[in-house]
């Protein structure tokens, strides 16, 4: 019953929440008024993975967590390449995904942006060279920003998407 009473009695770990990063802040903020000037909307993101080892997709997913919450920056995640602005691709093109990564990007609306995230889809990474990989995604569609790392943290996602959502914006 001691043990009890002491759980309760003492400091609660969830007691000390992280501030909000602020540039996280100032980057979401930008994006979502550059996306509202020249899309008239949200900006919609298909991520494919066309042969990645999952790492990159791990950090995509963070950015739908409570921390960084890219939905309130109009940052949506969709589930077809026909509703998408951007395809984000992760992972060194395998032949064996070849056609798949082709036939998405031809389902997409003009405009249309492609984004290698990750070593793997900037330049094929630590596979490029071996048997089962084209390479980077750049090697089969015309990629308009790679983001390296390996895997990039969701802060340099961010980033390259608001370096993209720039040059969107003096294009269109």
């Amino acid at each position: 019953m001691v043990n009890a009473f002491s759980c309760l009695l003492k400091k609660k770990v969830t007691e000390t929440l992280p501030l909000p990063d602020e540039e996280i802040e100032r980057i979401g903020r930008e994006i979502k008024q550059i996306a509202e000037a020249h899309f008239g909307r949200s900006l919609a993101i298909r991520e494919l993975d066309a042969g990645s080892d999952n790492a990159a997709e791990i950090e995509l997913n963070n950015l739908s967590n409570a921390f960084y919450d890219v939905e309130r920056f109009g940052i949506t995640f969709v589930a077809s390449p026909r509703h998408a602005d951007v395809l984000i691709i992760t992972g060194a093109v395998t032949h064996n995904m070849e056609v798949a990564v082709r036939k998405t990007y031809d389902a997409m609306p003009f405009p249309k942006f492609v984004v290698a995230v990750g070593d793997d889809a900037c330049d094929g990474g630590i596979y490029r060279g071996t048997y089962a990989v084209l390479g980077g995604a750049d090697k089969i569609l015309p990629v308009d920003i790679r983001i390296p790392g390996n895997p990039p943290a969701p802060l340099q996602i961010l980033t390259g998407l608001l370096v993209l959502m720039r040059t969107a914006g003096k294009k269109y």
